[in-house]
């Protein structure tokens, strides 16, 4: 299977975490995981019990591990699912936007409490401290504060996610999203690599935004947060 196989997105995270992202591994042959302050996903070989136990042993008690499937995950004893739902995988390149006037920034470890901030205020998905570690972010700033942003998650092969895209409701329809979609897009293309996303299925603005932008749904996803039970 060549880096550049679309199957390589119908597993994205386990994909990602043992191809270009196989540095950022946590776990062995059964069960990985990203580090736990830049993202919860995680996913297994398969979803024998053997597997729950290995990802169970990389869970603290507390903490949420989440996949991305293209089959529903039915967890077994001992642990609890906290989050069930389907998304739409979403594959092309955003077109270019026709905004102008805006200065689009790269953010970094010191953007890191506005970009808690901003993603805490319109939950875009889950957002630590070290997520930006991922991939390159860009931002928007009005008056000094960061109004916008979106950047570079999961790199599944030849494939690199576009994430976090999320604009203060105070400064929303003015473009924002488009220019910095479009911008992460650029930067994913000159590396030679394609653009994704992923979008819940019930958000249907969003959805029909990314198809105007010429971005196409690919397939459905089963997302499944859980935890092990106390």
């Amino acid at each position: 299977m060549s880096d550049s196989d679309e199957r390589l997105l119908d597993r994205p995270i386990w994909s990602a975490l043992t191809t270009s992202q196989k540095h950022l591994a946590e776990g062995g042959p059964r069960a990985m995981r990203y580090p736990v302050d830049m993202t919860p996903f995680a996913d297994m070989v398969d979803m024998s019990a053997a597997s729950f136990a290995a990802l169970g042993d990389l869970l603290p008690d507390s903490q949420v591990a989440a996949l991305f499937t293209p089959e529903p995950v039915i967890v077994p004893d001992g642990f609890k699912v906290v989050l069930a739902e389907t998304g739409e995988q979403m594959i092309g390149s955003p077109a270019d936007s026709p905004l102008r006037e805006v200065e689009i920034v790269t953010l970094g470890k010191a953007d890191v409490p506005a970009m808690l901030a901003l993603t805490a205020l319109t939950k875009p998905g889950p957002f630590a401290a070290r997520t930006h570690e991922l991939g390159t972010f860009l931002g928007i700033r009005a008056g000094g504060e960061l109004v916008a942003m979106t950047g570079e998650r999961m790199k599944p092969g030849n494939f690199t996610e576009m994430t976090a895209v999320c604009v203060h409701p105070d400064h929303r329809g003015r473009g924002y999203a488009q220019a910095l979609l479009s911008a992460v897009a650029r930067q994913i293309e000159a590396r030679g690599e394609i653009p994704f996303l992923h979008v819940f299925s019930s958000n249907a603005s969003a959805i029909a935004l990314y198809q105007r932008q010429g971005m196409r749904i690919r397939r459905r996803l089963h997302v499944t947060a859980f935890m092990k039970q106390g």
